[in-house]
Order: C-alpha cells, then structure tokens, then sequence
C-alpha cells in the first residue's frame, strides 16, 4: 500500500545537503568511469516505507531500477530484497546513504506504526489509530506516508482545516457557555467535526451535553476512559470517544478495550530505524 509518492523537490533537497558540490572521494578516484548495481534489502523484519523515494533518488541521478522492487507499505522479513540501482559508480555512491537512511527512518515509523496498530486491536479489533501532528518540524509528508503505511491515519494534518478545541482555547472565552461556544462553531463552520479535549470524567459529560462530535480524552487512565465511554451512549448523539496523550505500545491493548473508538498517539515518530543493508555489485 503506497498511498503517495513524495516530491522530487523534496528528493533534491536531501541530496543538496548530503552532496551539495559532488562526491570528492568518487571524483578523485575517477568512478564516473566504472559502473555497478546497489542493491537494497531488509536486514530485519520490517514495513517498509520510502522505496519509491529511494528509486527516484536514482533516478535523478541518471541510475536505473532493475531486479525486483517491493513498494511501500510491503511487508518483508528479514534478507528480502527491495531494491536494485544500476549505472555510473558515482552516482551510485551519490544516492547510497541518502536511499538508505531515508528508508531506514520511514521504515521504522511504518513499522511502529503497525506494532502500535495491532497492539490497539488485541483489545479492541476495530479500533482506529490516528497519529497526532507532533512529528519532527519539516518532515510532515514523510511523516504521514509512513503512518498510513503503517495502517493509521493523519489525527490532524494542520491547525486550518480541524476544529480541536483545547481548553488553552476556552481560557479566553469568559462566560460563553460551552452550549454557546458550540453554537457558535457549528455556525462558522458547519461542515466540520468539533472535537473537544478534556481532562476528566466530569469535563467530557459537560461537553456530551453541549453537543459536540468528538471528546478526546488527554492522559485520563483506562478506567476513567471506560466510564467516558458508558455515559457517552446515554446521548442520542453519541460523540465519538478519542484516547489522547502517553498512548504507547504499553498501554495501547489497555486502552483500546475500553470501548473507545480511536487511539491518538505520537508514538511511531520515535520509534527506531529499521535497518537496510546495502550490497554493492561491479558491472
């Protein structure tokens, strides 16, 4: 499951800062005159994510795919191959680390990602997992394909297109009553969701009553959250309850049983590389 393929401008950039005049040591060694393959493989178990990248890195090098390829979002075991680049030894060693590293990374945020996902569904099998906007600044695109690779979805891709209101919003909101605020929402901007964060039992039962179409519960314990969830189906409208702050691959099955419906979590951003092995092979 592949679900984008990342600019090339994006592509050109990494390899402006790892090769931003030519390789020194290939062109001392004069390797524009030799050719090779490098080849890339899993060297554990993992999701793989960043392969299409890594083949047009290459190819914005003059390389060549050849052999087999894996797209994103396979799941490989560990020695499977992904990817084989062919042509002028120097560009091959141009490409190499950026490749590597860049679907090492992507790799174990997709990885995370799933372990985090089936984690949740031990629980709780239809539980959805959604992963928050606090990936490292200027990497959102990567980011979010290796969580949908993973199996999870964007929680927030932005501030301009979600109404999430935190109660560092409701702090500047004097007497408006939370029937007023929603009120007021609903008529700025109908056709979106209004999700509410709360940080108690008593808080999401006071924005149940106002109507909204989410509580997101931040750092209450399972128990608490499993109370959320049975008076939540007391409303005809029953929001959608969302489990925010220190979701882990710890607490993950805890708290997808306690009948909420998504799990929020930045957890896969730091989850570790995954390793790719790197093979090279002369023409």
């Amino acid at each position: 499951m592949n679900p984008y393929v990342l600019a090339d401008s994006w592509l050109q950039q990494l390899l402006a800062e790892d090769v931003p005049y030519g390789d020194l040591t290939s062109f001392a060694l004069e390797l524009a005159t030799h050719a090779g393959r490098m080849q890339f493989s899993a060297r554990y178990d993992m999701v793989l994510c960043g392969s299409e990248e890594a083949r047009r890195l290459g190819e914005l090098q003059g390389l060549t795919a050849v052999d087999a390829f894996r797209p994103s979002g396979s799941r490989l075991l560990a020695g499977e191959p992904i990817l084989t680049l062919a042509g002028p030894a120097d560009a091959l060693h141009r490409v190499w680390k950026t490749a590597q590293t860049m679907m090492e990374y992507l790799s174990g945020v997709a990885t995370g990602t799933a372990n985090l996902l089936a984690a949740a569904r031990s629980g709780n099998p239809q539980i959805a997992l959604a992963c928050t906007r606090k990936n490292f600044p200027g990497t959102k695109a990567a980011a979010m394909k290796a969580i949908l690779c993973g199996g999870a979805l964007p929680h927030r891709l932005g501030l301009s297109e979600t109404l999430l209101l935190f109660a560092e919003h409701r702090q500047f909101l004097g007497s408006e009553t939370p029937e007023q605020t929603v009120v007021r929402l609903r008529l700025q901007c109908p056709e979106r969701k209004l999700v509410v964060e709360v940080s108690s039992r008593a808080e999401a039962e006071i924005w149940a009553q106002a109507g909204v179409d989410v509580l997101q519960l931040e750092k209450l314990p399972p128990a608490e959250v499993a109370a959320v969830v049975q008076m939540s189906q007391r409303y005809p409208q029953r929001p959608v309850v969302a489990v925010a702050g220190g979701v882990s691959f710890a607490n993950a099955e805890a708290y997808a049983a306690t009948g909420a419906q998504v799990l929020v979590s930045s957890a896969p951003y730091q989850a570790p590389p995954k390793d790719v092995q790197v093979t090279f092979v002369t023409s």
